[in-house]
């Protein structure tokens, strides 16, 4: 599986993360580089789910309102900033699925559908690209969201047990339970 650069980083940025995360707990005003950084990121995470710009952009708002106010609880722990503020936006999201009846969506390049097709070895790929389609949105919340962030955005089994808060062996394990079960709605 390829690294995507967008979500894995080299040492030397998380040391200059880890830096502009210092500067923040002392000065909330310094919060302005991680928020520069991520804040385009942590939209589309939420867009891609809602489908309802002005909500995004409102629950948006509200994860680095919740980052900057719990700055002072977070911890390095080896992985992006961006694994912390996945976890308030998924705690947000689900939290505006339940204030205001958000609808759910799924928003899947098609080559990534083409990749997991292949991976599922079927053959008539234009016919299966709307099964698998199908199958994606009977998923629970949980697995669709591992398979989004393993297969779609290519992120390490370490960094989906952070933004999860399990361990990096759990997520493996989970990971392999959604692919199972989303291999068991594709074949009926």
């Amino acid at each position: 599986m390829s690294v995507n650069p967008v979500y894995h980083q080299t040492s030397d940025i998380l040391q200059e993360e880890l830096s502009w995360i210092r500067s923040a707990k002392k000065d909330p005003e310094r919060f302005g580089p991680l928020y520069k950084k991520y804040h385009e990121q942590i939209f589309r995470y939420i867009y891609q789910r809602m489908d309802d710009e002005d909500l995004a952009f409102d629950v948006t708002s509200q994860v680095f309102i919740k980052a900057m106010s719990n700055l002072h609880k977070y911890e390095y722990r080896g992985v992006p900033f961006s694994s912390w503020l996945y976890r308030i936006a998924k705690s947000e999201l689900y939290q505006a699925y339940r204030d205001r009846k958000a609808r759910k969506t799924i928003n899947v390049e098609s080559m990534h559908l083409f990749e997991m097709i292949e991976e599922f070895e079927e053959e008539d790929n234009s016919k299966n690209k709307n099964r698998l389609i199908n199958c994606l949105s009977q998923l629970k919340d949980v697995d669709l969201q591992i398979i989004e962030m393993r297969y779609f955005e290519k992120r390490s089994y370490r960094e989906i047990g952070e933004i999860l808060d399990v361990t990096e062996n759990n997520a493996k394990v989970k990971a392999f339970r959604a692919i199972e079960r989303l291999k068991l709605l594709f074949m009926k």
